[in-house]
């Protein structure tokens, strides 16, 4: 038997059903439908479509994992019939945030969906995040100070991309940067503005089409403390756009020569 004939065994058992129950559902015999039971024949794509439909599990998870291992009633059932993986609670009843590791961005690109990937990171609770699902990503570079390498920004996850708020912070997951952490400007006809806060970064575009995921700025950890005088005089963001003033003048000179 495989997977998927063991996954709609087991789903039709935990909402007990019968067979001519589910097949008459389908639109399909009940002949037809014990054999994808007993692993003897494979449905065809529009019928692998209308299962989905009807157990209201994706199809890859259906193929792919073995629900036996995730309880349905604590995963988060997202819009297109997607599941994000686990939603997993503490003995205290708080919600585990996932840890994305620093440098992961290709690693969670390809693990996401894998259930297998999601539990094998670190998490931790924070009982002051609750109604939702969280989970850490490392910020990189300096686009956004105050955040240094190896500081962590919890994000809640965002079903709705209609729901971004201008000028607030997200993660964006997306196929072409991995993980960016970004401040949100607005839509525009087939992608939206993001910005750095750093302002030696230029705006620049999101294709709709190449986000995979985006979460909401929810807390930071910082795991370097800032040294003594790393605010005195004038804060990062002057700093910052002194060095710019300065490169930009430089530009100018060069290009005078």
């Amino acid at each position: 038997m495989s997977i998927f004939s063991d996954n709609i065994r087991i789903l039709r058992g935990k909402q007990n059903l019968s067979q001519q129950k589910v097949s008459d559902a389908l639109l399909i015999t009940r002949v037809r439908y014990a054999k994808y039971e007993d692993g003897t024949s494979e449905p065809p794509i529009e019928i692998l479509i209308r299962i989905s439909k009807y157990f209201r599990v994706s199809i890859d998870l259906l193929v792919s994992v073995d629900i036996r291992k995730y309880p349905l009633e604590e995963m988060l059932k997202l819009p297109d019939n997607r599941i994000l993986l686990p939603i997993m609670v503490d003995e205290s009843g708080n919600n585990r945030i996932e840890i994305i590791p620093q440098k992961a961005s290709m690693g969670y690109l390809n693990g996401y969906t894998d259930p297998c990937y999601i539990e094998s990171l670190q998490n931790i609770s924070l009982p002051f995040l609750t109604n939702g699902k969280y989970r850490a990503f490392p910020a990189d570079g300096d686009s956004m100070p105050p955040f240094k390498d190896g500081t962590f920004i919890v994000g809640k996850y965002l079903e709705n991309l209609s729901d971004l708020k201008s000028n607030k912070t997200y993660v964006f997951v997306t196929l072409n940067e991995g993980i960016t952490y970004k401040r949100f400007q607005n839509f525009n006809e087939n992608s939206l503005s993001v910005k750095a806060d750093n302002d030696f970064y230029e705006p620049y575009d999101i294709f709709l089409t190449d986000i995979v995921e985006v979460w909401e700025f929810a807390c930071s950890i910082n795991t370097k403390e800032f040294d003594a005088d790393e605010f005195s005089g004038q804060n990062v963001k002057e700093m910052f756009l002194e060095l710019q003033r300065g490169i930009n003048n430089l530009n100018i000179k060069l290009s005078e020569k």
